[in-house]
């Protein structure tokens, strides 16, 4: 395979290593045994003061807000481990051009894939994303058409 001139604005591919947050609560092994704790947010379990400041049921909306966020980066997801991430943009979720891009996440031996595209009208990903949080989205995006001279009705004569 013949390498790209380096003038281009291709991205090679290559490795970062990725450590969790320095922030981040204790999580127990058992903790990931228990359902209950898959449904709760490790991160943020009180509700910040922006979030609905007058509604009497924040803490419910709250919790609801993200469900499964435990289990999403803690029980399937690695965002508690230290990771390798390999890809051509592996900082990010998505080539900033578009497209199609693939990354891998390894945890010691295992590999776990993440794929995106990204589009105007479309954002897809599905796998372990940059930070080690496993994830799946796929939206549509719906702009306005601009009015044309054939989106115009016919003027009438006077």
């Amino acid at each position: 395979m013949k390498r790209p001139p380096p003038a281009t604005n291709s991205a090679h591919w290559h490795s970062i290593r990725v450590a969790p947050k320095p922030d981040l609560p204790e999580i127990h092994f058992y903790d990931k045994l228990n359902p209950v704790w898959w449904f709760e947010n490790a991160d943020d379990p009180v509700p910040p003061a922006w979030y609905l400041p007058d509604d009497p049921h924040r803490a419910i909306k709250w919790r609801f807000r993200n469900p499964l966020h435990n289990f999403n980066f803690y029980v399937i997801g690695v965002a508690d481990k230290n990771i390798s991430r390999s890809g051509r943009h592996p900082g990010r979720n998505s080539d900033p051009n578009g497209g199609w891009d693939f990354e891998v996440v390894r945890r010691r031996i295992v590999p776990l894939p993440f794929l995106s595209y990204e589009r105007s009208w479309i954002t897809f990903y599905f796998g372990w994303r940059e930070h080690g949080a496993f994830g799946a989205e796929l939206k549509f995006h719906h702009h306005p058409r601009t009015a044309t001279t054939e989106d115009k009705p016919p003027e009438t004569a006077p």
